[in-house]
């Protein structure tokens, strides 16, 4: 792999964040410009797929992947990415309704829980390549644990939202500082007669955290069964990651209405697990037919939770 590759997309990355950062400067996010930059970020990614597609040669000169195998290995790699990224939003605006962040300040906490996503993912890609490369077998480890995280997604469809005010991030932060009562603008220390202590977005950044590394557990080893090209992972990733903040005011007035995402997700994690046990077996799942069943169970949970939530308001509304 061309270390030209790697140092010229970092530097891209910090660009885009650079941008991200700078469009919700004021804290204000409308419907309107969220949605405007959420398709300007899938945009973005699309015409990345295209560069993928004529120079790939140029990213990857020792890669085994054609031009176009390259180009559906990211499609691909992005789509699963960004379909399981939207269960952090699930998360997010659970986290935010629990701890009562005022609105001006979550683009900023989203900000953050972006750039710790990208971080542990970078990390986690490096020891998962090199892992696959030294132990064959992780691939199976990696299988097992997704068709674990499917079971386990589909069953807590229908348990009670998760209580993170007692969550171990709370408590560690609640044993090492006093927490003050109310938000201080961005600030995550604050100073009394009796010294620091705590403010209750210094607990929010910790429970984001820890829902980071809950949630590049389960992508991570799902994004390995569609490419192990260490490039295509981690673009994919960053892409997925990128317009998440503006996918969140978008959708954070709809997430509800979502009733059939999570069952979605359950299968596709389920499925990606079965391709990754017949990898190198006469039935390996080639990555077309993968994206194929990635965009038609999304597009069809969609669609039939819309239906049925358009349904149950319609008797309400009269």
């Amino acid at each position: 792999m061309s270390l030209i590759s790697y140092e010229g997309f970092a530097l891209l990355t910090l660009c885009m964040l650079a941008l991200d950062l700078y469009q919700t400067r004021n804290g204000q996010v409308t419907i309107k410009k969220a949605t405007i930059w959420s398709l300007f970020w899938v945009g973005l990614a699309l015409i990345f797929n295209v560069v993928i597609y004529f120079y790939w040669p140029m990213m990857a000169p020792d890669s085994s992947y054609t031009n176009g195998e390259a180009a559906t290995a990211f499609l691909t790699g992005y789509l699963l990415e960004k379909s399981l990224s939207v269960d952090n939003l699930f998360v997010f605006a659970l986290i935010f309704s629990q701890f009562a962040v005022p609105e001006a300040i979550r683009p900023r906490v989203l900000m953050l829980g972006v750039v710790g996503a990208l971080v542990l993912r970078a990390i986690m890609i490096g020891v998962g390549a090199e892992l696959l490369t030294q132990f064959h077998w992780i691939l199976y480890v990696f299988a097992a644990f997704l068709l674990y995280t499917g079971y386990k997604l589909w069953r807590e469809d229908e348990e009670e939202d998760q209580d993170f005010s007692t969550s171990l991030p709370v408590r560690l932060v609640k044993r090492c500082f006093r927490v003050s009562d109310s938000y201080q603008g961005h600030r995550f220390l604050v100073k009394d007669s009796q010294g620091w202590m705590a403010t209750p977005l210094f607990i929010v950044i910790a429970v984001i955290a820890m829902t980071d590394v809950m949630f590049a557990l389960d992508s991570i080893p799902a994004i390995f069964a569609v490419t192990k090209e260490p490039f295509l992972v981690l673009t994919a990733n960053v892409f997925a990651l990128l317009g998440l903040r503006s996918l969140y005011f978008v959708l954070e007035g709809m997430l509800s209405r979502f009733c059939y995402l999570r069952p979605a997700l359950a299968f596709i994690l389920s499925f990606i697990g079965v391709k990754m046990l017949l990898m190198e077996t006469p039935y390996a799942i080639p990555t077309l037919v993968s994206l194929g069943v990635i965009v038609v169970t999304i597009t069809v949970a969609i669609v039939a939770s819309l239906r049925k939530t358009r349904r149950i308001e319609a008797p309400e509304s009269n």
